[in-house]
């Protein structure tokens, strides 16, 4: 009797297991594929990372999810439901905002809620403003999901022509005006231009400069927010159960040397410590600029070449800590404006630290469906420029600055507005942008990859495809952009080419398209 031997899985080789490297892993292994994660880091998650406290871990990055919808598809992949392995808890409350006046507004899931507080906070003009623009931007999210967001790769062309057929976007999309543009000509009363400004800070800009089409990131939250019970690191670690369990293999602590290129093929990875692992395909899922730098090796840099030389988006520098916190009532996602909205940005743009900025508070254990403990557990950001600095080799000592003058402005800040902790935060659970640097290699400190200003920046992004025909790109700063859901979506992009270029190619092999230039 004759045996017929299976032939072995393809061997997929996963580099960097943020949230888009996990998710390609999924989406990989219930394909079929054999799959290696690695990651450099002690732990998965990326920029989803924690710090300890007296208190528990304490998230140090993104703190809320928006766009269920696409985490449940992710776990659905592998014949599991998400609310089977974290409880996702959608906030009444999206947002809690405090200006230096006194003046407080929150936002609601319940659109009557939200404007009841808005008549409250402003008047029947407040209300007429904010309904009109939600109009807008319900629109706008509406009309560019499918082409743009869930596009693997949308072109201005296809774009263009969408628009055309649609005239109505014309005039919403505002495509000569900035966000501040617009904003000023939406809202009558200057704080709700400052509040709606800061969705532009979620993609690395500044409304000063980005397009006035970014106001659809405001949808995003309309539709729901939802805090994850525990914070959010539970949900990689709730995905590295789920591909343990399917048998990825996760390589923690793993430093990739270079990619060994052969016949315009990706055909190893090495590691630093002497390891090569052969790959069939094989996804980038960190930072593109590091390909266009040549940070794994000289073969790469053909590789989203924009990214070497365009300008980065902002960073932050984020404070984690545990303590009581004393003053006024808090929500789990709290905003707290400077005076002067425009001397913020004039610091960020010009590559300063801003010398009064707005900051935002998460209170990591409210939101929680429960009292929060006698010790919480809170988050403290503020926006800062990428470091810019092209000593990518720079260790931490050389980096090193003294944070106290920003933690007292941050602390008086605070006071203004009746607010203090104990016990009082100090700086050694600061996270700079020259951490996140050295964290994420190539990155130059910037968390949202390329900079979103100017009306095509989205456009700009590298996409999944690349000029090695079986090396692919996921992660935040590729399309479609940067944010938790959105990194999330490009690893489905990713794994959607790998398999439609191997349906392709086992057809035949015509001359292909990828990333913008031709193959042959």
């Amino acid at each position: 009797m004759t045996h017929v031997t299976a032939p072995a899985p393809q061997r997929a080789v996963i580099i960097g297991a943020g949230i888009a490297g996990l998710a390609c892993a999924v989406r990989l292994r219930a394909a079929g594929f054999a799959v290696t994660l690695l990651e450099r880091h002690s732990t998965v998650g990326g920029k989803i990372r924690t710090i300890p406290s007296p208190a528990g871990p304490i998230d140090a990055g993104p703190t809320v999810l928006t766009m269920r919808h696409v985490f449940d598809d992710l776990f659905e992949q592998l014949g599991t439901r998400l609310e089977d392995h974290v409880t996702l808890i959608k906030q009444d409350e999206l947002a809690r905002h405090f200006w230096p006046d006194g003046s407080q507004l929150s936002l609601y899931a319940d659109e009557d809620r939200t404007i009841g507080a808005l008549r409250a906070f402003g008047g029947n003009e407040a209300v007429a403003d904010f309904l009109k623009f939600t109009k807008r931007t319900r629109q706008l999210f509406s009309a560019f999901d499918a082409p743009m967001m869930q596009s693997p790769e949308p072109k201005l062309s296809a774009l263009t022509k969408h628009v055309l057929t649609q005239p109505h976007l014309i005039p919403a999309m505002a495509p000569l005006s900035t966000l501040k543009g617009l904003l000023k000509r939406s809202f009558r009363d200057p704080r709700l231009r400052q509040l709606f400004g800061r969705y532009a800070t979620y993609v690395g800009g500044s409304p000063t400069h980005a397009p006035a089409i970014l106001s659809l990131i405001w949808q995003a939250e309309a539709n729901g927010v939802w805090v994850v019970k525990g914070g959010m690191h539970k949900l990689t670690q709730a995905l590295l159960h789920v591909l343990d369990a399917s048998g990825v293999d996760t390589v923690l602590n793993a430093h990739v040397d270079g990619i060994d290129i052969q016949d315009g093929r990706a055909i190893a990875i090495n590691l630093q410590n002497g390891t090569r692992l052969p790959c069939d395909v094989l996804v980038h899922a960190g930072d593109p600029r590091a390909l266009a730098t040549g940070t794994l090796g000289p073969d790469t840099a053909h590789i989203a070449p924009q990214t070497a030389k365009a300008k980065r988006s902002f960073s932050a520098r984020v404070l984690s800590f545990a303590a009581k916190p004393h003053g006024p009532d808090l929500a789990h996602h709290n905003v707290f404006f400077a005076e002067d909205a425009q001397s913020e940005f004039n610091d960020l743009m010009a590559g300063r630290v801003p010398a009064h900025p707005s900051f935002y508070i998460c209170a990591l254990d409210r939101g929680q469906d429960g009292d929060p403990p006698q010790l919480e557990r809170f988050e403290i950001i503020t926006n800062a420029p990428a470091t810019g600095d092209t000593n990518e080799s720079a260790t931490a000592e050389d980096t090193s600055e003294d944070l106290s003058p920003w933690l007292h402005q941050i602390t008086h800040q605070m006071a203004q507005h009746g607010i203090s902790f104990s016990p009082t935060p100090d700086t050694t659970t600061i996270t700079t942008p020259q951490a996140f640097g050295q964290m994420f290699p190539a990155s130059l400190g910037a968390l949202y990859g390329q900079t979103p200003h100017g009306l095509t920046a989205a456009l700009q992004r590298p996409t999944a495809g690349t000029q090695i025909p079986n090396l692919y790109l996921a992660g935040g700063g590729t399309h479609p952009g940067a944010g938790v859901p959105m990194a999330t979506l490009s690893a489905r992009h990713a794994v959607e080419a790998i398999l439609s270029d191997q349906i392709s190619t086992s057809r035949s092999a015509p001359t292909a398209t990828r990333g913008g230039m031709s193959t042959a």
